[in-house]
């Protein structure tokens, strides 16, 4: 099937053609170093989307516990914390049984330290008592973790257990919405409106190409639209920057 686009209003109006269109968007940002890929097994310089490692259902538990940290915080942050974490910590029993001023020394860079520090701390426990130290592999159990939502749960669905899922964080947020694919306004239904947009085979793929896209690319302020591979295939529905508020002179 040809993919259809619609030049004159800058859409795609098939599956075909969106899935063209993640394709060159990754062409342009693959071998990103980012989080999640970094930490596993066997990491490899370019994600190969189809060839899962089976090595890696053993490192759910770091992926689940990087996840949590990484909310709100930079990669590179993380990679840190979590490398200094289990110098000290690495199952579940060991973060469930560390004292909590321990963990919160060792997370403090993530940022809102202690809050990451009770939640790690509190899956730790669920996991190791209720489902013997194995990371559960369902998104209903999944979310029942402290600190888990829903972009957690898909992440380590998608990179632990190689299942079709797409985590929406910003990045693909924002970007889906920017580029005209979705017009929504949280990241649940955009996860939703994606699945409805893009064959499950493409699911994986999406969470990995709009994050590295929006941080190399489809910048949220000053988007690098001339080196944008899709510059001709995007609405550009770029919102401007608040204009702050003067203080008038009484």
């Amino acid at each position: 099937m040809t993919p259809v686009f619609d030049s004159k209003n800058s859409v795609c109006v098939d599956q075909p053609c969106r899935v063209k269109i993640l394709n060159e968007m990754y062409a342009s940002i693959k071998s990103t170093g980012l989080l999640l890929e970094v930490i596993q097994p066997n990491s490899l310089s370019e994600i190969h989307f189809g060839q899962y490692d089976p090595e890696r259902k053993k490192y759910a538990f770091k992926t689940l516990i990087a996840t949590i940290l990484s909310a709100r915080s930079k990669d590179e942050t993380i990679i840190k914390v979590v490398e200094d974490l289990w110098k000290k910590y690495s199952t579940p029993e060991e973060i469930a049984d560390a004292p909590l001023e321990n963990l919160e020394e060792l997370v403090y860079s993530s940022g809102t330290y202690h809050q990451k520090a009770i939640r790690i701390k509190e899956t730790s426990k669920i996991i190791h008592e209720h489902f013997q130290d194995q990371v559960p592999d369902t998104l209903e159990e999944l979310v029942k973790l402290p600190g888990v939502g829903r972009k957690v749960a898909n992440c380590v669905l998608n990179i632990s257990f190689d299942k079709d899922a797409i985590a929406v964080d910003i990045h693909v947020h924002r970007i889906s919405n920017r580029i005209g694919w979705v017009t929504t306004k949280n990241p649940e239904k955009t996860e939703i409106e994606l699945q409805k947009l893009f064959p499950q085979s493409s699911w994986k793929m999406i969470n990995y190409t709009l994050v590295s896209f929006g941080k190399k690319i489809c910048k949220p302020k000053n988007p690098l639209c001339s080196e944008c591979p899709i510059n001709k295939k995007c609405l550009k529905l770029i919102k401007p920057p608040k204009k702050s508020k003067k203080k008038t002179k009484k």
